[in-house]
C-alpha cells in the first residue's frame, strides 16, 4: 500500500475510534449533562499531556471488531499539575462499557505501569459488568490465571469516580482505591436491578441498592459526593495534590498561602466554656491548618470524627479530630473503620497524622455492640501501632476511657500536648461520682462533693506531671508547636519515606 494511503488509512481509523458510539448516543449523553469517556479525560489532564493507549483496540469477537471502538475502555497517560499518571475512562457508549478480553487487557496494562513506574491511576468508572456472551463459559470466566488482579500494595495512589451506573469491574476499583468520589446520580452495585429482579423475583430501587447515600453514609466506600462529572474529576485532582507519586517519595510540598495562621488568636472563641457544650471541630482545624487546606473525606460517615487531608506550613498532613457536634463526639463503629482507613491512607503514603481530642468515649448501647465495636476498638489500636509516620496529639477539651489511648496518649503518639482547657480520666466525673460513690444529682451536695473527688488528678498539669503529656499549651499556640514538632520527627533516616506496615490492610469495610 502507497505511503499516502497508508496515512489516509490511519487517520480513518483514528477517527472512527474517536466517535466512540457515534454521534446520536454523544449527543443523549450531553444532554443529560453527563461527559463522555473523552471529556472526562480532558477535564483530568493539564492540556496536551494525554498520549493514548489502546486507541485501535477492537473486541475479540468477529462480530464486535466494527462496532467496538477502543473496546469500550479509553485509556493512557497524562499529567496532573505537571505529575505523570494512568487513566482509564470507561467510555458508556460502547456496549456500555463492559467488560471483556480486550479491554481487561488495557485496564491491566495500566494498572502494571502505574505501579512500576511509581505514577498515581485514576479510574473513571460507568460500565455495565461483564460482556455477555463474551465472559460465559469455563473458557472465560474460569480460565484466568491473575490471582493478583485486585491486589493492593499501596505502591502508588488509585483514585475513582462513579459516574454512572457502575457493576462489575468499576464498582470494584472504586472500592479498592485510596480514593472514591460519587456523582450523584450515580449508583454503584455488585449486579443491577434488572438481574437482582431476575434472579431474587425482587424489585429494588437503584438508588436504594448503591446510590450516593447508600456509599457516602452506611457502606463508606464514597469519600467525596459531588453534582457534576466536572466536580469529581477536580476532587481527584485535588486529592492526588497531597500525595506523592507514589509510596517511595514523601508528598509535595507547595507555598504557604497567605494569611495562613491568622484566626489562631480566635481559636478560643470557637471552644464552649462547658464541656457540655458542643461546637463543629471542622472551624478549629481550619483555623489550625493552612488557609483553604482542609480536604475532607467520608464527611457523611462516622461524622462523630473528622477525617481530612491538609497542610501545615506548606506539607501534607492528615487530621483525626472529634467532632463533639454530632453524637458529642463518642466514638463509634463508623468511626472506628472510618480512622483505620485514614491511618492506611497517611501511612502508606508518608503522611504524618495529627489528632485533635475531644471525646466522651465509645458509643455504648445496642447499635455499637451489634456492629461489633469491640473488635474495631481493638483493630484501630493495631492500625495505631502499625502507622510508622509521626503522630502528634492535641488534647483539646475531655478525653474519657479506653479512648484516651485510640486518640494518641499512652504512647500512641511521638509527642502529646494538653491545652490548658483539657480533662482526662476514666469517665465523665459526673457518671464516675453516681458509680463510685453512689451519689444522686437528687442530692446536689452530696452529688457536688462526689463529683469533686472524682474530677481530682484529671488537669492538664496531672497529665504533664507523670510525663504522659509532653507539654501543656496556649491553645493559640497550636499551629506553632504542630509545625514546631512536625519538624522535629520528619522522617530523616529514610527521605521521608515511612515502613508502609499497614499496605496490605483490607481497603473496604
Amino acid at each position: 500500500m502507497p505511503f499516502e494511503d497508508s496515512l489516509k488509512q490511519l487517520e480513518a481509523r483514528k477517527q472512527k475510534a474517536l466517535a466512540m458510539g457515534g454521534e446520536i448516543k454523544l449527543a443523549e449523553r450531553k444532554a443529560t449533562g453527563m461527559l463522555n469517556a473523552r471529556e472526562r479525560i480532558a477535564r483530568l489532564f493539564d492540556p496536551g499531556t494525554f498520549i493514548e493507549s489502546g486507541l485501535f483496540a477492537v473486541s475479540s469477537r468477529l462480530e464486535d471488531k466494527a462496532n467496538t471502538p477502543a473496546d469500550g475502555k479509553v485509556s493512557g497517560f497524562g499529567r496532573i499539575h505537571g505529575r505523570e499518571a494512568a487513566v482509564i475512562a470507561n467510555d458508556f457508549t460502547v456496549k456500555g462499557a463492559s467488560s471483556a478480553n480486550i479491554n481487561i487487557k488495557k485496564l491491566k496494562h495500566m494498572k502494571i505501569t502505574a505501579r512500576k513506574r511509581g505514577i498515581p491511576a485514576v479510574f473513571l468508572g460507568e460500565s455495565t459488568g461483564a460482556r455477555m456472551p463474551d465472559v460465559m463459559g469455563a473458557d472465560s470466566i474460569g480460565s484466568k490465571d491473575d490471582p493478583v488482579e485486585y491486589q493492593r500494595m499501596r505502591e502508588n495512589p488509585w483514585a475513582a469516580a462513579v459516574l454512572g451506573h457502575c457493576y462489575g469491574s468499576s464498582a470494584w476499583y472504586a472500592s479498592l482505591s485510596d480514593f472514591c468520589v460519587f456523582r450523584k446520580g450515580a449508583i454503584m452495585a455488585v449486579s443491577s436491578p434488572r438481574l437482582i429482579k431476575m434472579a431474587t423475583g425482587k424489585t429494588v430501587d437503584p438508588e436504594a441498592l448503591g446510590g450516593w447515600q447508600v456509599h457516602a453514609e452506611a457502606s463508606g466506600i464514597a469519600d467525596q459526593v459531588v453534582d457534576t462529572d466536572e466536580a469529581a474529576i477536580d476532587a481527584i485532582k485535588q486529592f492526588l495534590s497531597y500525595l506523592p507519586s507514589n509510596h517511595n517519595e514523601p508528598p509535595p510540598e507547595i507555598a504557604v498561602p497567605e494569611g495562613s495562621g491568622a484566626e489562631m488568636d480566635k481559636i478560643m472563641d470557637i471552644l464552649p466554656a462547658s464541656n457540655n457544650q458542643v461546637y463543629d471541630v471542622k472551624k478549629i482545624i481550619r483555623s489550625i491548618v493552612d488557609k483553604d487546606s482542609m480536604f475532607e473525606m467520608k464527611s457523611r460517615y462516622g461524622r462523630a470524627i473528622t477525617t481530612a487531608l491538609t497542610r501545615l506550613d506548606g506539607r501534607t498532613v492528615g487530621i483525626i479530630a472529634n467532632n463533639p457536634l454530632h453524637k458529642g463526639g463518642a466514638i463509634g463503629a463508623q468511626e472506628c473503620q472510618k480512622v483505620q482507613a485514614f491511618f492506611v491512607l497517611c501511612d502508606s503514603f508518608n503522611i504524618p497524622v495529627v489528632l485533635l481530642v475531644d471525646q466522651p468515649g465509645f458509643l455504648i448501647g445496642l447499635e455499637g455492640e451489634q456492629l461489633g465495636i469491640t473488635g474495631k476498638v481493638m483493630n484501630w489500636l493495631n492500625a495505631m501501632e502499625l502507622v510508622t509516620v509521626p503522630k502528634l496529639s492535641v488534647v483539646m477539651r475531655k478525653s474519657y476511657g479506653l479512648a484516651v489511648s485510640n486518640m494518641g496518649a499512652g504512647g500512641n503518639s511521638d509527642e502529646v500536648a494538653c491545652w490548658i482547657t483539657a480533662e482526662v480520666s476514666f469517665m465523665k466525673p459526673e457518671f464516675g461520682a453516681q458509680i463510685a460513690y453512689g451519689a444522686s444529682p437528687d442530692n446536689p451536695e452530696e452529688f457536688k462533693e462526689a463529683v469533686a473527688k472524682m474530677n481530682k488528678g484529671t488537669t492538664p498539669y496531672d497529665m504533664a506531671s507523670i510525663y504522659t503529656a509532653h507539654d501543656v499549651i496556649d491553645p493559640r499556640d497550636t499551629r506553632e508547636w504542630l509545625i514546631r514538632m512536625l519538624e522535629v520527627h520528619r522522617l530523616r533516616m529514610s527521605g521521608g519515606v515511612g515502613q508502609h506496615l499497614m499496605r496490605t490492610w483490607p481497603t473496604s469495610y
